[in-house]
């Protein structure tokens, strides 16, 4: 008699109006007809709760923006994000639809390697008041000046303890997975997407020597601005932004979820940072 064998349950995510992801998920859903359940097929903001705690995998169609919106909604159901690259990227998701063709039977089965990622919870409200704004970030936390773009001023905590204050265009607290983000382009250090660790960088410092830390991911940081402009903004990972008033707190800690991705077994993440940053490249020498 043969043995029956249960198959994995799977999500697809995608947004049907960015360039070629309605094509590609009628085409996952014919390539997975006997490989996986499909049990919903959504735009992320369709997708009920109840439904992606029922889920094995998510599959997400799209470029990091999609996996980072994604990852927000299904670290508290706990499932594991499966990256297809549609974007131009493609940092985060880490498999091109040949490769997740190759792959599937492999994850399925359960030989894949899923890496827990570390992510940030925020809020924010005035201090010892009732919060009116709050978020999970994958990639990061970030004061930005705003219009009319003047230097503003933010004292900054860490457990409760000082830092010097920071004058400048803003303030970034980032992931590890957040490391290679806009905290790379601000120049903070990039770090292994399994540490637990967080990194504070400031935007354009009105100080030569007011440079990136790292500190513990159990840390909690508390920012404060005494001098803002009208359109001074908090956003979580570029996508999600509520403006800042003066004196109010921003605070910013881990949360017990995390982001769960499968990665690529033909990649590593220093090789993506190679070949798709161009990370440590080598000078262009004139021949002789």
């Amino acid at each position: 008699m043969r043995r029956h064998v249960s198959l994995p349950r799977v999500v697809l995510f995608g947004d049907p109006q960015k360039g070629p992801v309605a094509e590609t998920m009628r085409e996952f859903s014919l390539f997975l007809q006997d490989k996986a359940q499909i049990i919903a097929s959504c735009h992320l903001n369709e997708c009920r709760p109840e439904v992606l705690r029922k889920s094995d995998f998510a599959i997400v169609l799209g470029g990091d923006g999609s996996i980072i919106s994604a990852a927000r909604h299904l670290s508290a159901a706990r499932v594991p994000v499966i990256g297809v690259n549609l974007g131009r990227l493609g940092f985060l998701a880490e498999f091109s639809v040949a490769e997740f063709k190759h792959y599937f039977e492999d994850i399925s089965a359960g030989h894949a390697r899923i890496e827990r990622r570390m992510m940030l919870g925020c809020r924010v409200g005035p201090s010892g008041g009732r919060e009116r704004f709050s978020s999970k970030a994958v990639n990061d936390v970030f004061i930005t000046a705003g219009p009319p773009f003047h230097v503003i001023e933010m004292e900054i905590a860490v457990d409760g303890e000082r830092l010097p204050s920071c004058v400048g265009d803003g303030l970034i607290v980032c992931t590890p997975t957040g490391s290679t983000a806009y905290n790379l382009s601000a120049g903070g250090p990039i770090l292994a997407g399994s540490m637990e660790a967080m990194v504070i960088t400031p935007l354009c410092p009105h100080s030569l020597s007011f440079r990136p830390i790292v500190i513990d991911a159990a840390s909690v940081v508390e920012i404060r601005c005494t001098r803002i402009n009208e359109g001074t903004t908090v956003s979580v990972d570029g996508q999600v932004a509520t403006k800042l008033a003066l004196n109010e707190v921003l605070n910013v800690a881990r949360v017990r979820s995390s982001f769960l991705v499968v990665e690529n077994p033909m990649r590593t993440r220093w090789d993506t940072l190679v070949t798709k940053l161009g990370w440590a490249r080598k000078p262009r020498y004139a021949p002789q």
